[in-house]
């Protein structure tokens, strides 16, 4: 297949553009930089230029590909309403460059909800704007349209996501802190095992299936803090809820809540068995090091 891929030079997507070649399909990555571009082609992928606000860009990708894999996201959390905003347009742009041909379109999306169930957010004031749902409002106007739902870390080398932020507080406040008694979960994934989901969903999976990215479904964030405290040499300490914003940062506001989640339907439906790293081994082999 010919696949258009937004976020194709980011953290996941970039990884997905890798494993999407390596099946033998070609690789359309939306690139809104000389340098994002530079990084696509690379990798033996066409670069197509623009972002997530050039939606004639992302309605010509679409238009052009075989199925599309919309992973680009602005993440600006000054102004999470315009992330939003923006979420939303541009998959209602992709989507309605779909119409009528059941062609795949798969949307990123996150493990709130509980697996098999369908997302809470809906409506375009919403968490990104909404687009799982967004999207899947478009099956029955033939898109074939699939929800890829990643743990709230995807890890691996050279990681700059959000253990990589929750590591810099450590290091600027001199101790590796977890909210409360840090007995709080998060799911993770290593990111090979989530671009391999990635594919396998694009190729097999049926219009309207969530695909859980997950390969631990509950590491307590006081583990985490403590291989994050051992890798650096620093000592643990409990923040109190009302003062996680100030210790972290705005990641604060989510490392002390409870982001478990499972994978059982995913894995059962699709044959698909994480094989990377646990986040602890990431962590311990230098992940979230200063380059």
């Amino acid at each position: 297949m010919r696949v258009f891929v937004t976020g194709a030079s980011g953290w996941i997507g970039s990884a997905v553009v890798d494993e999407l070649l390596a099946a033998g399909h070609d690789v359309v990555g939306l690139a809104r930089s000389d340098s994002s571009a530079a990084a696509v082609e690379a990798k033996g992928a066409t670069a197509l230029r623009g972002d997530l606000d050039s939606l004639d860009s992302l309605r010509r990708g679409a238009g052009d590909a075989d199925a599309t894999v919309h992973l680009a996201n602005k993440h600006d959390w000054a102004n999470p309403a315009e992330s939003s905003r923006t979420e939303r347009a541009a998959v209602e742009t992709i989507a309605e460059a779909l119409v009528g041909t059941d062609r795949r379109f798969v949307v990123a999306s996150g493990v709130l909800a509980a697996e098999g169930e369908p997302s809470p957010f809906v409506g375009p004031d919403s968490p990104r704007g909404g687009s799982e749902n967004r999207a899947f409002d478009f099956i029955d106007q033939g898109v074939w349209a699939i929800a890829a739902r990643f743990a709230p870390t995807v890890h691996g080398m050279r990681d700059h996501g959000f253990i990589a932020i929750i590591t810099e507080a450590a290091r600027r406040t001199g101790v590796s802190a977890y909210v409360g008694d840090g007995s709080n979960a998060w799911a993770a994934v290593h990111r090979n095992d989530a671009a391999r989901l990635v594919r396998v969903g694009l190729e097999r999976a049926p219009a309207g299936a969530r695909l859980h990215a997950v390969a631990e479904g509950a590491v307590p964030t006081r583990v985490i803090a403590e291989a994050i405290g051992a890798r650096l040499g620093l000592p643990l300490s409990s923040v109190a809820p009302e003062k996680t914003v100030d210790h972290f940062g705005f990641i604060g506001q989510f490392f002390g809540r409870d982001m478990s989640s499972s994978s059982e339907l995913t894995r059962e439906a699709f044959d698909w068995e994480p094989t990377g790293p646990t986040l602890i081994e990431d962590i311990a082999a230098g992940a979230y090091d200063v380059p």
